[in-house]
């Protein structure tokens, strides 16, 4: 193994996030220590005893054995079967308080950056207007009560943000316990 976890397009950062971390686990799925290990969803019917090193989600090998996906595919509408694939079978999910979303922008799935709270996302004001318009297309009507909630973000609500993998545009979702 490498000094450290492969590279997931979808997820770059896995570390930072806290979906990988350092570990003497052995994997489920090849049975190895590779110094690394998976700590976030794993869907799947099947009973998995463990968690997974980040070179069986890589190549597939832990969701075609375990019949399962990191991510579900809510959110992934328009983008291929390839790319569908990747995030959901190849790529590492993330914590979330809510079922985790994968967003989408110019046609293909974004890369997921982390959990934030206001401060760091007011500094991509792109993908804080695109939450604002989302959240008062679901109901969000009093401009007060949006501005309050959002810039208490990190006060048991978050925004999971995520860039373009095409314009480097920045989007985000809210996510509340």
């Amino acid at each position: 193994m490498s000094a450290g976890p492969p590279f997931f397009r979808y997820h770059p950062d896995p570390l930072a996030s806290g979906s990988i971390r350092t570990s003497a686990d052995t994997c489920a799925c090849c049975k190895r220590d590779t110094g690394w290990i998976y700590t976030a969803t794993f869907y799947t019917a099947h009973e998995v005893n463990g968690r997974f090193c980040p070179w069986c989600i890589a190549d597939g090998s832990a969701a075609q054995r375990f019949a399962g996906e990191f991510t579900d595919s809510y959110g992934l509408d328009g983008v291929s079967e390839d790319v569908l694939h990747e995030v959901t079978r190849r790529t590492p999910g993330f914590h979330a308080w809510q079922d985790p979303r994968w967003l989408v922008h110019c046609q293909d799935a974004a890369a997921y950056v982390g959990e934030v709270g206001y401060t760091e996302l007011a500094a991509h004001p792109e993908a804080l207007d695109q939450l604002r318009t989302e959240m008062r297309l679901d109901g969000w009507h009093d401009e007060n009560q949006l501005e309050h909630f959002l810039t208490h973000l990190g006060d048991g609500a978050s925004a999971m943000l995520f860039r373009c993998t095409v314009c480097g545009t920045h989007l985000a979702y809210a996510d509340a316990s």
